[in-house]
C-alpha cells in the first residue's frame, strides 16, 4: 500500500529522506511510522517483565518502572538515529532472544551481576560496530546465495505470524508440553472462545478488508478500530488482564482508560553497568565464550531482518543488497552499545518494523516519528498501554502472509537449494529465534552443496560462518565442561 508522491523532490526534507524518490509521501511515512510504533510498543511491557524481575548474585533486581523507563529511551535515540543516519524505516529496540539471554543464561544460570552482564553486552555492540567498519558485515551480506536470503524472508514472515497468533491467543503453548503429544495448541484447550482472541479474528478481518482494497493507510486504521473494539469488549465483558484470567484474559495490556496519562520516568538504572566486571566474575574464557554467543546472535539476527525488511520494501538493489549498507550495519551495531549502556539490553532493527512497511514507510522519516513517540512513551506509559498486543497482532499476520511470497524466488526442483531454504524457514518459528534458522540454514547449505558436487560454488564465508554455528549451537555443553 504504498502511498503516491510526486516525482520531484519539493523540500529539503524530502531530498534529505529522498522521499518522492522512493515514491512516498511526509504524511504517509508519518502515518506508517505510528503503525511501526504500535506493533514495536509491546516491548516496552515485555522487556521489563524479562528483566526487571530477577534478582542477580547480589540479590539486585533492575525493577520494572527502570526497566520500561529505559527500554523506551534506548529504542527512542537509537530508533531515530538509524532514521536520520541510515535513512531506512526500520525501527529498533531491545532484541527479543538477546534480554531472554541476558537475564537466564549470563545472570541466572552464569551468576553475573545486572551491571556485568550489560557489560558484556556493551562490548557485544563494540565487536559488532568494529566488523561493521572493517567491511566484514557487508561482505558477509554478498557472500550469502540469493535463495537463502529469499528463505531468510520467508522464515521471518513465519516467523511474525506465529508471533502475532501466539500474542493474539489464537495458538497457545501448552503448559505441560512434555506429557502431550504437541507443544502448541489452538486457544485455550483447543478452544478460541476468548474475548481477547475474538477481537483479534476481528482486526485480521479488518486488517485483510484494507490491504485487498489497497486503503492508504489501512493498517493504522485496523490498529485504531480494532483497539475501539478492544475497549468496548472491555467495558462489556470485563475479561481482564491474563495475570488474573490466563485461559480469557488480554496479554500484556487491557484495554481500558487509564486512570492518569503520564509521569516522570525512572532513569536510575541508566549508565550503571560494568564493562570487564564479567572477566573478573566468571574467568577469561567463560567470559569470552558468553561474548562470542552475544556477537553472533546479534549479528546475524540483524542481518536476516535487515534483509528481509529491504526487500519488503524493495529498497534493495539486484543482489537483494540494502544501499548504504555498511553505514546502516554501524548505526545498527551501535544499538548494542546504547542498549547495553541503558541496562536495557542489546538494542536491534525490529522485524515488527514490517507493519510500518506494508503501511507505507519507505524513508527514515518513518523512523523519526516512531523513535519520538518510543521517548513520549517514556512519560505517557498509562496513555500507550491502551493498545492492546491483540490490535496489533492482527498486522503481523497480514506482514506474513505479504512476507511468504518470496517463497517463489527459491528453486525446490534443486534439492541441495531447497533442504537448507526450508530449514532456514521453519526453524525460525519453531525455534522462535531467527539466529537459529539462519545458523541451521547455512550449516545445512553448506553440506548439501558440498554433497552435491558443487564444493567450488560454496564462499570462504560460508565456510566460515557454518563453523562459527557449530560452535554456537554447542556452547551450552561448552560452557557446562567449564563449570
Amino acid at each position: 500500500m504504498q502511498a503516491q508522491a510526486s516525482s520531484t523532490p519539493n523540500s529539503a526534507l524530502d531530498r534529505y529522506f529522498k522521499i518522492s524518490e522512493r515514491g512516498s509521501t511526509v504524511a504517509g511515512e508519518i502515518r506508517a511510522g505510528v503503525v511501526t510504533f504500535f506493533a514495536m510498543a509491546y516491548i516496552i511491557i515485555l522487556n521489563p517483565l524479562i528483566l526487571g524481575t530477577g534478582a542477580d548474585v547480589n540479590g539486585k533486581t533492575l525493577g520494572i518502572p527502570q526497566v520500561a523507563a529505559a527500554t523506551a529511551l534506548a529504542a527512542g535515540v537509537m530508533t531515530i538515529a538509524f532514521g536520520l543516519i541510515a535513512r531506512y524505516p526500520f525501527g529498533i529496540a531491545a532484541g527479543l532472544g538477546i534480554n531472554t539471554l541476558v537475564a537466564v543464561t549470563m545472570v541466572s544460570s552464569e551468576g553475573l551481576s545486572w551491571e556485568e552482564a550489560m557489560g558484556l553486552v556493551v562490548l557485544d555492540g563494540i565487536v559488532i560496530v568494529i566488523l561493521a567498519i572493517s567491511g566484514f558485515r557487508t561482505a558477509v551480506f554478498a557472500a550469502i546465495p540469493a535463495s537463502m536470503i529469499a528463505a531468510m524472508s520467508v522464515g521471518i514472515g513465519m516467523f511474525i505470524s506465529l508471533i502475532g497468533l501466539v500474542d493474539a491467543g489464537f495458538v497457545r503453548r501448552i503448559p505441560d508440553a512434555a506429557h502431550t503429544t504437541v507443544p502448541v495448541t489452538l486457544g485455550s484447550g483447543g478452544s478460541i472462545a476468548s474475548w481477547p482472541t475474538f477481537v483479534f479474528i476481528i482486526g485480521l478481518i479488518i486488517c485483510g478488508f484494507m490491504v485487498i482494497r489497497n486503503v492508504r493507510g489501512g493498517l493504522f486504521i485496523g490498529i485504531l478500530l480494532t483497539t475501539i473494539i478492544a475497549m468496548i469488549t472491555e467495558a462489556i465483558t470485563g475479561a481482564g488482564s491474563s495475570v488474573d484470567n490466563p485461559t480469557g484474559g488480554w496479554n500484556l495490556a487491557v484495554p481500558t482508560l487509564p486512570e492518569g496519562f503520564g509521569g516522570l520516568p525512572d532513569l536510575s538504572i541508566v549508565g550503571d553497568v560494568s564493562i570487564f566486571g564479567a572477566f573478573s566474575r566468571v574467568g577469561a574464557l567463560a567470559a569470552t565464550l558468553l561474548l562470542f554467543t552475544l556477537v553472533l546472535a546479534n549479528f546475524f539476527d540483524a542481518m536476516g531482518t535487515m534483509t528481509a525488511l529491504g526487500k519488503q520494501a524493495e529498497l534493495v538493489d539486484d543482489q537483494g543488497v540494502l544501499p548504504d549498507m555498511k553505514k546502516a550495519l554501524i548505526v545498527e551495531g551501535t544499538g548494542a552499545i546504547i542498549g547495553g549502556g541503558a541496562s536495557a539490553s542489546s538494542n536491534t532493527v525490529y522485524v515488527d518494523s514490517a507493519a510500518g512497511i506494508a503501511d507505507g514507510a519507505r524513508t527514515g522519516l518513518a523512523n523519526v516519528v516512531t523513535g519520538l513517540l518510543f521517548l513520549l512513551a517514556m512519560f505517557l506509559t498509562p496513555l500507550y498501554e491502551v493498545v492492546p498486543v491483540e490490535a496489533a497482532a492482527p498486522v503481523l499476520v497480514i506482514v506474513g502472509a505479504l512476507m511468504i511470497g518470496q517463497v517463489r524466488d527459491i528453486d525446490f526442483t534443486q534439492f541441495h537449494i531447497a533442504l537448507p531454504a526450508f530449514l532456514t524457514i521453519v526453524v525460525m518459528p519453531f525455534t522462535y529465534s531467527i539466529a537459529n534458522g539462519i545458523g541451521v540454514g547455512f550449516i545445512a547449505f553448506t553440506l548439501m552443496t558440498l554433497f552435491a558436487g558443487k564444493a567450488k560454488e560454496i564462499h570462504w564465508i560460508m565456510w566460515l560462518i557454518s563453523g562459527l554455528f557449530v560452535i554456537y549451537f554447542v556452547m551450552d555443553p561448552l560452557l557446562g565442561a567449564l563449570h
